[in-house]
Order: structure tokens, then sequence, then C-alpha cells
């Protein structure tokens, strides 16, 4: 039996229930200068908003030094009745300071992960249910590399699922060839995101033969292929045969993307993208994309 680690405690896979299975309710970046997502009032308002739509479980993406706020998010998810997964792990480089990086690299990447996954984040006692890392723009730099490793140590000492940023969805096959092929990770263990960026049929075909799992995310996203490009790839996969490996998301990074601030927020996935996607694909398979495909996905049989 496996159970999906929540800011509240493990649940049964099979009873995580309709999942955005990647989104984000606090996230602070360099890269983002005035567009943190970092108000709690808020985040609480699109949890409601969210779980008014027919949402039960939300797996927040955000790793370790990017203003998680991991301490909020068991008193937020009592309050809405929204299961909150968090994440540890670490981003690419460009959204750290030289210096936060320089700590991380004097001591042991895994062990942090490790003990975010087991232990708690910091103080909070809450423990992370998956470990983010990110690859590159058609490749993998040394940075990259150092992150999947340490992902990679810390899901073999564990068995937590590794979710994968794809910088504008590429890249796919090479984070495959490092996480599964030199590193040693099942393919169902690994979940990678923003295939919708780069919707190449073949890549995707070729991705979903590994087991690992294909999320598609980003509506809050207005300059990517998502929307409307994405029924189409989903039912090329299903028709392939890999209907049984694909997980859909909001990625919601930035304050005016949050549908309390006039944009799609947590609820449009539900609201709207469901309701474009069962018409592609019918809705026996939206439901499991929605329902039992995030507890399979994040679902560890935990030590």
């Amino acid at each position: 039996m496996t159970h999906v680690r929540t800011v509240l405690g493990d649940v049964r896979s099979g009873d995580l229930g309709v999942c955005d299975a990647h989104d984000h309710l606090f996230l602070r970046s360099p890269r983002l200068p005035g567009q943190e997502l970092d108000d709690v009032c808020a985040a609480r308002a699109e949890l409601e908003a969210f779980r008014a739509a027919g949402g039960a479980a939300v797996v927040q993406w955000t790793p370790h030094g990017m203003g998680r706020r991991a301490a909020e998010l068991p008193a937020l998810s009592r309050a809405t009745g929204v299961r909150i997964v968090c994440a540890t792990g670490l981003h690419q480089a460009a959204h750290y300071d030289p210096e936060s990086l320089g700590r991380l690299r004097g001591g042991r990447l895994a062990g942090l992960f490790v003990a975010e996954l087991t232990e708690g984040i910091g103080t909070t006692g809450v423990r992370a249910g998956l470990i983010k890392v990110a690859g590159g723009f058609h490749g993998l730099d040394a940075h990259a590399r150092w992150t999947m490793t340490a992902a990679a140590e810390a899901h073999h000492a564990t068995g937590a699922p590794i979710a994968v940023h794809l910088e504008l969805g590429t890249g796919a096959l090479d984070v495959l060839d490092l996480l599964c092929g030199e590193l040693g990770v099942p393919g169902e263990r690994v979940i990678l995101g923003h295939l919708n960026r780069s919707p190449d049929p073949v890549v995707h075909r070729q991705a979903a033969a590994s087991g690992c799992w294909l999320a598609f995310d980003g509506p809050s996203r207005t300059h990517h292929a998502t929307d409307w490009r994405m029924p189409e790839a989903v039912r090329a996969l299903a028709e392939a045969g890999f209907g049984d490996r694909l997980l859909l998301g909001g990625d919601t990074v930035v304050a005016g993307a949050r549908s309390v601030d006039g944009g799609p927020g947590l609820p449009y996935l539900l609201r709207r993208v469901r309701q474009r996607l069962t018409e592609a694909v019918g809705r026996e398979l939206v439901d499991l994309m929605l329902g039992e495909h995030p507890g399979r996905a994040f679902g560890v049989a935990w030590a």
C-alpha cells in the first residue's frame, strides 16, 4: 500500500481526491521580482476557490530556498479542507543567490532532501512528499546534474518521487538518460513537468515509454503553447497506449496569475481545462488524470 505524504500526514493514495498535480501557493525568485507569491490570505482564497470547484488536493512544487512557507501550509490545509503536498529539492541556479548555493555545495545535498522528506522542513514538522529538480534548455548543466544526482540518492533512500521542471518543455530525454539510465531511478518514480510547452509527439512517446509520468501543466502561462495544444497532445499519447501516465496541473507562479488577482489560478484547471480536455479524450480519462493518477504518481511505500 502506498501513501501520499501531505503536510498533515500520510494519506492513502486512493484517497487523495481530485488533485492539481503541479502548482504553487508560495514562491519567491530573483527572476520574478515584484511578482512573489507570499500572501497567506490570497493563498487561502485560492484554495477555497479550488475547493469550491471540486478540488481536493494540491501538490506544491516550490523547492528549498524559494519561499515555500512550509510552516503556513498545515493551517491552510485545515482551514480549507484541501490536502497539500510540499516539496523539497532545488531549482535552477538562477533562482538562488550565489551565497546560498555555496552553502549548499559545502554540505551534503541529498542529506538535506532526505531530512526534509523524513524528519521535516526546518523546525516546522512539515515533511515533504516529493523532490523537485530542474533541467536546462535542451540539456543539463553541471548544476542540474548535481541536483539530480542528489535527488536520485534521496529517492533511493526514501522512495520519494522526483518531479522535474523541463525548461520550456525541453530536455526530457536527457533527464531520463541521467535519472533512469545513469542513476537507476525507476521510470515510474519520475514526473516530467511542462511537456505541453514543447508539444513534440515523438519525444512525448519516447519519454512515456520509460514508464515516467508526463505532466501537462501551466494554463497560467499565457506565452506558452498550453491550453490550445494540450488536448491534441494528450489524445495522441492516449491513442499510443500511454493514457495511464498523464497528470494535469496549473503551475501558478506569479501573483497576477492567481484567480483572486484576476488570473486563471487554481480553479481554472477544473473550471475550464477539464471541460476542454473532456471534449478531446472523454470524461473517463480526464477523471483518472485528476483523480487516480496523482495518487499513484506521488504515492510511496514510506518506511
